[in-house]
């Protein structure tokens, strides 16, 4: 389901750098981990760039995870590519002028 384009903060801006700087796909705990978010700030965001078709997301196969549970993994669409490096360019100027 495609939706409007997901608001693009900081946090989301990191999201997708992770997701685009891995060719695997990502767990959620993994981006985590990288990105230095907490659940509650990461997981709506995940959620508002799948809705938009910027990423994409499956579960783990049992046979990948036993005994663990399984984990939902990430990763980044072409469009979600297309997109946020339209947006970086967009925004490059705007970071020259506080450097």
């Amino acid at each position: 389901m495609k939706t409007r384009p997901p608001q693009l903060t900081r946090q989301t801006m990191l999201i997708l750098s992770i997701l685009m700087g891995n060719a695997e796909p990502l767990a959620g705990s993994k981006i985590a981990n990288l990105s230095g978010l907490a659940s509650g700030t990461l997981y709506p965001i995940l959620i508002r760039l799948e809705e938009a078709g910027w990423i994409k997301s499956k579960w783990e196969s049992p046979e990948e995870t036993a005994p663990k549970p399984r984990r939902r993994l990430y990763s980044v669409t072409g469009i979600g590519v297309q997109r946020a490096r339209a947006e970086a360019a967009e925004w490059k100027p705007l970071v020259k002028a506080f450097v």
